[in-house]
């Protein structure tokens, strides 16, 4: 491995994605300074690396050219790994591509020696898939102001969180019988989601790298049917039987995504179109210059799935995309529901248990009701209950929740959530905690709706006979949770990031 110069500061766009979470603690590690450059700064504030002295965070708008400049200045090199799929619905790829552009133009007038890309693999050509082919456009317009750019083109990622591995979890443990799309035998090779950034940062100190494009995979080429199988094996579960049939579309298999797995269509659609596209390494040449232990897709599975019984996610699929700002509650009906509860158990501890709600634990009180609305969610197009959260335990800005997205966050006093599934307004969800003495706390929580329309009004008037079991029968639960961690826990405890490893 070649020597690092002190202290070379980089970039990363795209720091609170699924691989920029991962990548910029390895980079930390191997002695760089990164300047994070984030939308949603509020993002990074609860992980573990977010208040290290080699962290920079810088709050941007990736369209705005000037300030792109301006923060880019005094790097030696930039990552770019933003992808607006998850977020953009069908404007994604022009999107991606106006943003590309950008980061070219003010990659150049800032003087960054390179850029380093994770792009996608799959043969050129009229088949390419939109997704695939996007990939492509942003290769072109990272290049088209003479900025170097070193490309890493990847096929399926395999780790903890990632939206190819949450797929296929999902499918396989939930039907044992599988009617496929025929491109269940196109061959593909996977990589673990820990060589890639094995990859990426690797390129930083291979100078070679520069200007040059790479395939990245793992020792396999296996078809998706064989990596189905190893899923199920490694699940434990009966041996699945997968049917290809030639009458399943994009479209269709998209829509069966999003109601198998916690996916919504917009998303599976595009992936679902790349899976016809034999994504096979074609060259090798990164296995010389940056040589590492490839993970068989076996070993990335059950990587995966030891992070998962560990609690041990870093970063999730569901934690890219835009964070909406506070709905302009100002003008319009705004109807609440608010309640109040003293709870016999300290601050820190009422604070825990109210982290605790969604995902596997529930919502402490009619989870028939939630479930029945998590369905009702998922038939209209929305997350429903299946997108889960990160870690049973722990929570923070960004990340999601079942059909919720915390949009406010301050340790031991008020966690906010704000709705995504499908409804005709706008809701809010918050917590707020306040300690009367060592052993009492208060317990507010306040439900906001404002309606959009007829509609909205009819939605609020057919809910509200089922608040005082939903919302009375949560705050009952949260008291009886947090008087259970407080006596199982002898001392005053508080929120832990998650860990750093990757799998």
């Amino acid at each position: 491995m070649c020597e690092i110069p002190s202290r070379r500061r980089v970039a990363i766009a795209g720091a609170t994605g699924y691989i920029g979470g991962r990548l910029v603690p390895r980079l930390i590690d191997d002695g760089y300074l990164v300047r994070c450059l984030v939308r949603a700064p509020g993002k990074l504030e609860g992980r573990a690396w977010g208040s290290n002295p080699a962290i920079e965070i810088r709050q941007i708008d990736l369209a705005d050219a000037a300030s792109l400049t301006e923060n880019l200045a005094g790097c030696d090199a930039a990552f770019y790994l933003v992808h607006s799929m998850t977020s953009a619905g069908a404007e994604y790829v022009k999107r991606d591509r106006y943003l590309a552009l950008q980061f070219a133009r003010a990659a150049r007038d800032a003087g960054v020696g390179r850029i380093i890309y994770l792009g996608g693999l799959g043969e050129t050509g009229p088949d390419l898939s939109q997704h695939l082919s996007s990939r492509r456009e942003v290769e072109q317009a990272l290049a088209s102001t003479g900025v170097p750019v070193t490309v890493l083109r990847a096929a399926m990622i395999i780790g903890s969180g990632s939206a190819s591995f949450e797929i296929l979890r999902y499918l396989v443990e939930r039907l044992p019988v599988m009617v496929t799309p025929k491109w269940v035998v196109t061959p593909c090779q996977p990589i673990a989601v820990r060589n890639v950034i094995g990859y990426l940062a690797g390129a930083l100190s291979h100078p070679e790298t520069t200007g040059g494009t790479f395939d990245i995979g793992g020792p396999e080429v296996l078809c998706y049917r064989e990596i189905m199988r190893t899923m199920a094996e490694e699940l434990g579960v009966r041996r699945r039987w997968i049917i290809p049939v030639p009458v399943l579309t994009p479209q269709l298999s998209s829509y069966w995504i999003q109601f198998v797995t916690p996916l919504s269509h917009t998303i599976g659609k595009p992936l679902a179109e790349g899976l016809k596209n034999p994504v096979v390494c074609r060259e090798d040449k990164i296995q010389e210059l940056i040589p590492q232990q490839l993970l068989t897709v076996r070993d990335s599975i059950r990587a995966a799935l030891c992070k998962m019984a560990e609690h041990g996610v870093e970063t999730n699929w569901s934690m890219a995309g835009p964070i909406p700002g506070d709905p302009d509650w100002a003008g319009g009906k705004v109807f609440r529901d608010a309640r109040e509860l003293i709870v016999e158990a300290p601050d820190w501890a009422v604070f825990r248990a109210v982290c605790r709600v969604g995902g596997g634990h529930g919502w402490y009180g009619a989870d028939w009701l939630w479930r029945i609305r998590g369905w009702i969610d998922r038939l209209f197009g929305g997350p429903g209950l299946r997108r889960g959260r990160r870690d049973p335990e722990t929570v923070g800005y960004g990340e999601a929740l079942d059909f919720w997205r915390v949009v406010g966050f301050e340790q031991d006093r008020r966690l906010a959530l704000r709705a995504e599934m499908k409804l005709p307004g706008e809701a809010l969800l918050e917590f707020r905690v306040e300690p009367q003495n060592a052993q009492h706390s208060t317990l507010r929580q306040t439900a906001l709706f404002q309606p959009r329309g007829l509609s909205g009004l009819l939605y609020w008037y057919a809910v509200a006979p089922f608040h005082n079991i939903v919302f009375r029968g949560m705050l009952l639960g949260i008291q009886r949770e947090a008087r259970n961690i407080a006596s199982a826990l002898p001392e005053i405890a508080t929120v832990k990031a998650g860990p750093s490893s990757t799998g």
